[in-house]
């Protein structure tokens, strides 16, 4: 090979490069020297960028394109090797017309990782039939601070549920013959004070044992091919330009061996953001060397810029063409070396949203729908009076259809009732939806044309479900803006129903076209606009609301579940769930379906308690020493359903070594008069350790069904590698000593005696939260770990089976 040809292998070309889907997109895509994609590509090429996602593109006549360019590829460049393609895939492959699933932070709320990998798979499918290698997904980034525009993007807060859902995405992908990309490795969703590409104030320990075990599940357990950088930089050295990351950690620790690819112009951005590199030829020094094989989305640093600095003897050529093997031995293993590659008719009478994807996408949606109140009638007392977005509202001084002066939840909402649908997304098909479907990614740029498939809005699906003549419908006001005109008829349309469902939240986009998504960082977690005033005049009515969150980020709702005004009889978070999420959010307000979600990342008290994780050490949380409190409003692992569930006779092995793995059975009983999924966590704490360590840990949880008024004996094998933690020499490590376990609800369900005291001299545990927050826990067991500190190995087993014994 030449070193042009080399080089040709180790960059993408991005067809279609107008529009706004990258940072920076307008500033950066430089066409390659050349005029047509014969002469950009004459050398050969690595990748071809987005080939069915920058602008909408009808699926049939793009493959007929891509198979004939691939063919081109094959006969008139010297070494005849196709381009592998990669297209993003976090919420669905974001083509036009393809089906959209829900995005993973609701993956995350429905604690279901075999319901995800079943989605990776149909997404997967879809892919390879359109001729696509590599997907860009998932984000395995834990979320430290909800005012990151990217949190939707992300699965949660906490590593082992990160690595765990994440981890079958991967295999659900790659069964069906796509690679998939790991990101943002590592420590991005750490950025400061949560602003995009800020850098990361992370120390060592933390780096490693809350931002890498996501990824090494994925790569050991999962097998992923394929690593993208992150854009941030980690005590002062961007991450594109660490080879201790990229190459130390990666590849000789975790013993990675496939393909880094860059993130979006991150090569370039070692020049003119972060001022490490002085032009774009060290910049692509710097990456090579780091460890990134293939700069995308085009080739602004690894063409000439990096030939000039091989051919000047700046650069050793050696590490071209360790790059260079990475990529071939990828393309060899894709079957893009094979003789007849590509020699196939292209696909024809494509369907992107099949009856299967349409079915899991509702599945999950459903799943993931997370209720934090559940009570029973009007919010407020009979005759009380406020003016509110121009409207006098008189509360009504009556009971609610569904029961609400007996005492009976307004969920789900009873037969025959009349509904006000009120709310901005509450008729808004891009409000089911988040930042990387194709509708807000790219789609937005094109208003005169439909999403191309089905996504029922919740007033559609509700009409439909309860009849066109039981729903009024009153948009109120925007996503954002201080337009308060439409709350008037907000108002009436709600004083003339038996039940008022108002969908407020999010609309996920793109740097600034949006409130959430990539570039849509805040600084303030209310929610946006006057969608507050919104519900609280609707619910001063004395009708009977439930409240329907469509977000992309948990907002601070305390004035909504613990207020001290009239409050919602009902909140329902649903985190952008997809073509599916109308259909699954009227299945549960009617009780076709039972919610049984979990809150994946703690409910916010305020912007100004960030960041926070609820796995934070003694005093991490409330203290006598601080008069701020961090408690959130609602804890990790929260949720309500339409029956309740007990925890009983909690039995754990007495002692485990430390290389060893102990049993933990709990009885699950149904104590309700409903079916019913309850997620059963099991969580832990180190008693005492040579390092801090949180006072509640998920160690494991399970998804199981238990019919109404019975019981079922759950079983989880836990490596007592869950308890491991980076020692003062940072190695990874499991101590001896005592352990506690338990199950709970949730992670604030079970305290150490509520406030722990220390000898008197500062007392903690005294949040903020509510006096009384649904939930049970068994008592805490107390397991011994014995033997010497042991180091953990790679082959030591990272996860806890879990399931009905």
């Amino acid at each position: 090979m030449t070193l042009e040809e080399k080089t040709a292998q180790l960059v993408g070309y991005w067809l279609d490069q107008n529009g706004v889907v990258a940072p920076m997109q307008g500033e950066m895509a430089a066409a390659q020297d050349g005029t047509t994609l014969a002469d950009i590509t004459r050398h050969g090429i690595g990748q071809f960028t987005r080939v069915y996602g920058t602008r909408p593109v009808e699926p049939d006549e793009r493959a007929a394109w891509l198979w004939a360019e691939q063919r081109r590829l094959k006969r008139e460049t010297r070494l005849g090797i196709p381009a592998l393609v990669h297209e993003e895939c976090l919420t669905g492959l974001a083509a036009w017309k393809a089906a959209t699933f829900p995005t993973p932070l609701a993956w995350g709320a429905a604690f279901d990782p075999d319901l995800v990998e079943q989605v990776g798979a149909a997404i997967g499918d879809s892919m390879r039939r359109l001729g696509v290698h590599q997907g860009l997904a998932p984000v395995l980034d834990v979320i430290r601070d909800p005012r990151w525009g990217r949190v939707d993007e992300c699965i949660g807060e906490d590593p082992y549920l990160v690595g765990t859902v994440g981890t079958a995405y991967v295999r659900g992908l790659q069964s069906a013959g796509v690679d998939a990309t790991l990101k943002h490795f590592l420590g991005y969703s750490a950025s400061q004070a949560g602003r995009n590409h800020a850098p990361v104030h992370a120390g060592p320990r933390e780096v490693a044992d809350v931002f890498l075990p996501p990824f090494e599940m994925a790569l050991r357990d999962g097998g992923a091919r394929s690593v993208m950088n992150s854009y941030a930089e980690v005590d002062g050295v961007p991450v594109a330009a660490d080879p201790e990351l990229l190459t130390g950690l990666l590849r000789d620790r975790l013993g990675f061996d496939g393909t880094v690819v860059a993130d979006y112009f991150s090569v370039a951005f070692l020049e003119v953001m972060h001022g490490v590199a002085a032009d774009r030829g060290e910049a692509a020094a710097l990456a090579l060397a780091a460890g990134i094989d293939v700069e995308l989305p085009t080739g602004d640093a690894y063409l000439a810029p990096l030939v000039e600095r091989v051919r000047s003897g700046a650069v050793d050529e050696a590490l071209v063409d360790r790059a260079v093997l990475r990529v071939l031995r990828q393309k060899e293993r894709l079957g893009l070396l094979d003789p007849n590659v590509f020699e196939d008719d292209a696909p024809t009478g494509i369907d992107l949203d099949t009856p299967r994807h349409q079915a899991l996408a509702r599945q999950l949606a459903a799943r993931s729908l997370v209720l934090l109140r559940n009570e029973a009638g009007g919010g407020a007392a009979g005759g009380a009076a406020a003016a509110v977005g121009g409207a006098t509202v008189v509360a009504a001084d009556r009971a609610a259809v569904d029961g609400g002066a007996s005492g009976v939840p307004v969920l789900p909402i009873r037969a025959g009732s009349s509904v006000a649908v009120i709310g901005p997304n509450a008729d808004r098909a891009e409000a089911l939806q988040g930042c990387y479907s194709f509708a807000n990614h790219v789609l937005a740029a094109h208003p005169d044309l439909p999403l191309g498939f089905a996504i029922p809005t919740v007033r559609e699906a509700l009409a439909d479900a309860l009849g066109h003549a039981a729903v009024r419908f009153a948009g109120g006001c925007a996503v954002t803006g201080d337009d308060r005109s439409g709350i008037a008829d907000a108002v009436a349309a709600a004083r003339a129903s038996d039940v008022a469902v108002v969908v407020v939240g999010d609309q996920a986009g793109l740097f600034g076209r949006g409130t959430v998504g990539e570039g849509n960082d805040t600084d303030s977690l209310d929610l946006p606009g006057v969608q507050r005033e919104l519900v609280e005049a609707v619910v001063a009515t004395g009708t009977p609301t439930v409240v329907v969150l469509l977000t992309g980020r948990p907002y601070a709702l305390g004035w909504a579940l613990d207020g001290e005004g009239p409050l919602p009889a009902a909140v329902v978070q649903a985190f952008f769930p997809g073509e599916g999420g109308g259909l699954a959010i009227a299945d549960l307000l009617i009780g076709v379906t039972a919610p049984s979600g979990r809150l994946p990342v703690s409910l916010p008290r305020a912007a100004g308690a960030q960041p926070y994780t609820y796995l934070h050490p003694r005093l991490g949380g409330p203290s006598d020493v601080t008069s701020a409190d961090s408690t959130p409003v609602r804890p990790f692992g929260f949720g309500l359903g339409y029956t309740t569930f007990a925890y009983e006779d909690l039995t754990v092995d007495d002692s485990v070594p430390t290389g060893g793995s102990f049993t933990a059975c709990v009885t699950v009983r149904n104590t309700g008069d409903r079916d019913g999924e309850d997620v059963v966590q099991l969580y832990g704490h180190d008693v005492a350790a040579s390092v801090t360590r949180p006072l509640v840990q998920l160690l494991g949880y399970a998804r199981v069904t238990v019919p109404a008024g019975a019981s079922v004996r759950v079983r989880f094998d836990v490596p007592v590698q869950r308890f491991a933690f980076s020692d003062r020499a940072l190695r990874r490590v499991v101590e001896p000593g005592d352990v506690q376990v338990w199950v709970a609800s949730h992670a604030a369900a079970s305290r150490p005696g509520g406030a722990v005291h220390t000898d008197g001299i500062v007392a903690v545990g005294r949040g903020a939260g509510p006096a009384s927050l649904p939930g049970s826990a068994t008592e805490r067991a107390v397991v011994r770990v014995t033997g010497p500190v042991r180091e953990v190995l790679p082959t030591d087993r990272r996860t806890v089976t879990a399931g009905v014994a």
